[in-house]
């Protein structure tokens, strides 16, 4: 699988030379910004397995960039780059939840591990996300279906098991989750 990088950084030879890096690696760069607000359009355009941040660029520095990009949910993961290493930027770093931290000049031997590392990351967290969701889906369904049992429970003086079978036998019948057929329940209820 080729996986899609956007690069940001406001000295166009450092763009070059990542440029070479990756694509020499068989990455594909789908697009080079040399500010900040071109980088978040580039984002939103191609939602890149990955960003490539400098923290100093002209109209938005690349620590603003690379929260919007977290909130919007626009990249999968982010590296930033910088000249400075001072704990501040680091520390702002850790709080946006980037995948790594790279310092200049960037070598192809420091960019491709960390590159990689940072993808695999972006992944695996966008696997846990979807994986809580999940989750979170079907304890939302089950909490609806507890309810509606309860309210068939009371209004047709069902046992739990007789009125769970009713909701499962009209979803069966409906061929729509038991959850949706709970959320009519609740709401003829009310």
């Amino acid at each position: 699988m080729t996986y899609k990088i956007v690069i940001a950084d406001d000295e166009p030879i450092t763009r070059l030379n990542m440029y070479e890096i990756l694509v020499g690696a068989g990455y594909d760069v789908v697009g080079e910004a040399g500010d900040g607000f071109d980088a978040l359009d580039l984002c939103r355009d191609h939602h890149p397995d990955l960003a490539l941040l400098d923290i100093k660029m002209p109209l938005i520095d690349g620590l603003k960039v690379a929260q919007l990009i977290r909130e919007e949910h626009l990249a999968g993961s982010i590296l930033l780059l910088t000249a400075y290493s001072g704990k501040e930027f680091v520390d702002q770093a850790k709080e946006i939840g980037v995948e790594g931290y790279l310092v200049k000049p960037i070598s192809e031997d420091s960019l491709l591990p960390m590159v990689e590392v940072a993808i695999a990351k972006g992944r695996e967290m966008d696997q846990m996300r979807a994986d809580i969701s999940r989750a979170k889906d079907e304890l939302e369904g089950r909490k609806l279906i507890e309810r509606a049992k309860g309210i068939l429970m009371a209004q047709e003086k069902l046992s739990e098991d007789a009125a769970y079978k009713k909701i499962r036998k009209i979803s069966m019948d409906k061929g729509r989750p038991m959850k949706d057929i709970a959320k009519v329940i609740l709401l003829n209820s009310g």
